[in-house]
Formats: structure tokens, C-alpha cells, sequence
């Protein structure tokens, strides 16, 4: 199980998820993407519908219904991905153990919630099923690192 850790420094998640769900989406996957933050699902999904002029970023809510056709499902909640989704994103950075569940989870985390973060990577750092990754933000790009 992989999980990447994203840490935000200079871009909010609204302006990174939709490159890795577009990847995603590129290799035919699907994404589970939890975030509880009030409005924080609204600002997401106006994120995907915004993310480039020439691609479609197909995706809906856990109570819109229908969820189990959504490419990218957006819940409040951690539930079972309806979707069938392997991937997951906690976007809000709060850590949930149920993304274990996937094959991979992506935590995005800012300032904010730095020593949560913290405190999830040592715990996951332990485990041997688990390979946890960091990325931080040089200039435009995301890099690998400590």
C-alpha cells in the first residue's frame, strides 16, 4: 500500500488534486476523494469542472446519486468507494485509517495540520505494509524527498 504525502506550501488542494486526478483518469482509474471541510467539497468540484478548457474531469457526490458510475467521487464521509475506486485522496488533512483500505491514498496536509501529518507518517513509517512517500512543492513542481 502507498501512501503520498503532499505537503502544501505554495498551491491549495484545489489547484493540485486535479493533476493527479487527471493522471488517474489517463490510466483508467478511478478516485474516492473524502474531505469534511464545510464548502470544501463545493470548492473541489468547481476545481474539476475548472481544471483545463480542452479536458472533462467527470465526477459527483456521494448524494447525488448514482455514485457508482462518478470516475472521481466526492464524499464528506470515509465510506466504501461506491465507485469501485483503488485510490483515494483525504484532501481536508485529517488522516483516516480506513484509506489503508486502498492501494493507494494521497494526504494532502498544509500548515495547519503539519503535526498531525507528522505524527501519520511515523506511524506509517512503522508499518511494513505500507511505503509512505513525501512530495513538497519547488516552484512549480512537486518533488520527491525528505
Amino acid at each position: 500500500m502507498q501512501v503520498d504525502f503532499y505537503q502544501l506550501k505554495r498551491d491549495p488542494v484545489e489547484q493540485v488534486l486535479p493533476a493527479i486526478a487527471q493522471r488517474l483518469m489517463d490510466q483508467g482509474d478511478r478516485l474516492l476523494v473524502i474531505d469534511a471541510r464545510e464548502g470544501g467539497l463545493a470548492r473541489l468540484s468547481r476545481a474539476l469542472w475548472d481544471w483545463k478548457p480542452e479536458t472533462f474531469l467527470a465526477h459527483g457526490t456521494q448524494e447525488e446519486g448514482d455514485p457508482e458510475i462518478q470516475p472521481i467521487l466526492l464524499a464528506a464521509m470515509m465510506t466504501e468507494a461506491a465507485n469501485g475506486a483503488r485510490h483515494v485522496a483525504l484532501t481536508d488533512g485529517v488522516w483516516r485509517d480506513e484509506a489503508l483500505d486502498f492501494e493507494r491514498a494521497f494526504y494532502f496536509f498544509d500548515d495547519e495540520t503539519l503535526e498531525p501529518a507528522r505524527a501519520c507518517w511515523r506511524m506509517l513509517k512503522a508499518r511494513e505494509d505500507v511505503n509512505p512517500r513525501f512530495w513538497r512543492q519547488e516552484g512549480r513542481r512537486w518533488v520527491q524527498g525528505p
